[in-house]
């Protein structure tokens, strides 16, 4: 192998397709689940990997990380030479933008990866080896501090960021999937079936736990419409309360509030 071929970003190139804003839902989640292990590193470094056209989604990560962990960097990560140079003008203290892919070009292990909207063009087969790579560069779990190690969030959402469904993951495998929507623009649970990320779309059908998952919360939502009287937001936290009968619900009415719920990987996972 040549050095040159050595060198040569993992992956391949995305769409780009960016909008401001579109990632907020998952921003805002990443920093009220991931602030506590973004405070306690030494150096918290975030990676938007595929950050697309243009370098929004980049810039509002730094913004909102900062929030929950005042130092906090961010490296925009692009295959596309052209979306980094493009990018270049919009650094400043903590973001930068580096070429790159699935190697994740950046020194020592990041504490977070943000893949979003990236592994929606591969196969389903070809997710758990990115998801294997990645997880390979977070920052390690350490008992000694009590630290479950660095996050990678992978996921889908559409183009102005009313619906998305993430995975997360720590540097031992998936954790948990959350469900987020904007609750005015939801007709019902199952509607975010189209947002589901690879590793999950193609098996939302009978026989498999994501199905019976939507289908139980398209049910819970139907036994709550008479809350609907007082807003969607009071309906959705009725119908997740109810799911948590029967699912491995991982959050409170606090996060259900924001239109989200989490439920753990292993009751979602694929069969077989």
């Amino acid at each position: 192998m040549t050095a040159r071929a050595a060198s040569r970003p993992v992956g391949t190139v995305t769409r780009g397709t960016t909008n401001p804003n579109r990632l907020r839902r998952m921003d805002r989640w990443i920093a009220a689940a991931h602030g506590a292990e973004l405070r306690r590193a030494s150096d918290p470094v975030a990676v938007d990997l595929g950050y697309g056209a243009a370098p929004w989604t980049a810039v509002e990560l730094l913004l909102r990380l900062r929030t929950v962990a005042p130092h906090a960097r961010v490296v925009g990560v692009e295959i596309e030479p052209a979306r980094v140079a493009s990018a270049r003008p919009y650094e400043r203290e903590g973001l930068v933008f580096r070429h790159g892919g699935f190697e994740v070009p950046v020194p020592g292990r990041p504490t977070l990866i943000r893949a979003a909207n990236v592994l929606r063009q591969y196969d389903e087969d070809q997710v758990a080896a990115v998801w294997e790579r990645l997880c390979a560069r977070l920052a390690p779990a350490d008992p000694v501090t009590g630290s479950r190690g660095g996050l990678l969030v992978e996921g889908t959402c559409d183009e102005i960021g009313r619906r998305h469904v993430w995975v997360a993951l720590g540097p031992e495998g998936p954790r948990t999937v959350t469900f987020a929507t904007r609750l005015g623009s939801l007709d019902r649970p199952s509607d975010l079936a189209e947002r589901l990320p690879k590793a999950l779309i193609h098996r939302n059908v009978p026989g498999e736990p994501v199905h019976a998952f939507l289908r139980d919360f398209d049910r819970a939502w139907a036994a709550a419409a008479p809350y609907a009287s007082y807003g969607a937001r009071q309906r959705w936290i009725r119908a997740v309360r109810a799911l948590t009968a029967d699912w491995p619900v991982t959050d409170d009415a606090g996060r259900w509030r924001q239109g989200e719920v989490t439920v753990t990987w292993e009751s979602l996972a694929p069969r077989g």
